[in-house]
């Protein structure tokens, strides 16, 4: 017997049992760690990946006496139905236009906040402004349209009282379709750009004093040190953040389109988020909504694909 090929047959198999006690060296050593991070694994498990088993009622003929595994297979007969119905492209134009406008408008305001805000040098000023900024995002979604609704009324709203102030005719805005893109919109980047605004004051706070100094003996002014230090030190933060809020423009929840919208503006109102909800918790049509949902989902999928690529070839940072 040749004792090199000897040695080379027994090398994997006597490597396998080395890697395992490796393996459970590292695990008897983290112990505690791998203990708390159980109940997360379970969560999981439980409320993220077990309710995916019953997607399969989209290809079924759905009945809750039949039972998911009972009821008869249709296979993509309601995926026929849907994407051949009038609803269809009135659901896909109203979730890209809420989901684009929230993107384009939104995305850059806690940006700017943040990098306005970290020139503020009166502390005491610069805590204030950012503590109100929060506040908002302790709010429940149900207060947030409350107080829009409450803001806009044609009764003693805050803006048809200015609008009558200044000699102008007060506006319907709740029941107005041509201003409920705006209200979302601007009502999001209200309640929502304080808190998303620390996470680029965090990554303000890392960059290199070292940097600005230089700067400023080259004699580099304010502006000139937000454009060429502040600015490219974020853009990091900002193509991650980007990626994520892309990959999630066709996810608009449903609670704050159900809370401002009303059967005047369902034109440019109606997502499939709400349209999921109506088809399945009051029309009880669970297998309709489970294949408009997939739908949905797989198109959220490929935004964050997409983002996730352009962003890897435009500026050379990406999620994986």
């Amino acid at each position: 017997m040749n004792p090199k090929m000897s040695a080379g047959e027994a090398g994997p198999s006597r490597a396998k049992p080395s890697w395992l006690i490796s393996q459970l060296q590292h695990m008897k050593r983290d112990r505690q760690f791998l203990l708390m991070l159980l109940p997360c694994i379970v969560f999981y498990i439980l409320f993220r990946y077990g309710p995916i088993y019953g997607l399969i009622i989209a290809f079924k003929d759905y009945s809750v006496f039949e039972g998911i595994l009972g009821s008869e297979w249709v296979g993509l007969e309601h995926f026929r139905t849907f994407f051949s119905s009038n609803d269809f492209w009135l659901l896909f134009k109203n979730t890209l236009l809420l989901g684009l406008y929230s993107l384009l408008w939104g995305f850059p305001f806690p940006i700017l906040f943040a990098i306005l805000l970290n020139e503020v040098r009166n502390k005491r000023f610069k805590k204030s402004v950012q503590t109100f900024s929060y506040l908002p995002a302790f709010l429940s979604i149900v207060i947030i349209c409350s107080m829009v609704i409450d803001f806009l009324s044609p009764g003693r709203g805050l803006f048809n009282q200015f609008l009558q102030w200044i000699g102008l005719e007060k506006i319907y805005f709740m029941i107005a379709p041509e201003w409920f893109r705006t209200i979302y919109v601007a009502s999001d980047i209200w309640a929502s750009m304080g808190y998303e605004a620390i996470i680029y004051l965090a990554a303000i706070a890392g960059i290199n004093p070292s940097l600005y100094e230089a700067a400023k003996v080259d004699g580099a002014k304010r502006w000139h040190l937000m454009r060429y230090i502040t600015f490219p030190s974020l853009l990091p933060t900002i193509l991650v953040l980007f990626i994520l809020k892309a990959g999630s423009m066709f996810r608009i929840g449903f609670e704050k389109v159900l809370l401002l919208y009303n059967p005047m503006t369902y034109e440019v109102a109606d997502v499939f988020s709400t349209y999921v909800y109506r088809k399945g918790l009051i029309e009880r049509d669970y297998s309709f909504a489970a294949a408009v949902g997939i739908f949905e989902a797989l198109i959220a999928l490929i935004m964050l694909v997409a983002a996730n690529l352009i962003s890897r070839r435009m500026g050379g940072k990406s999620l994986w």
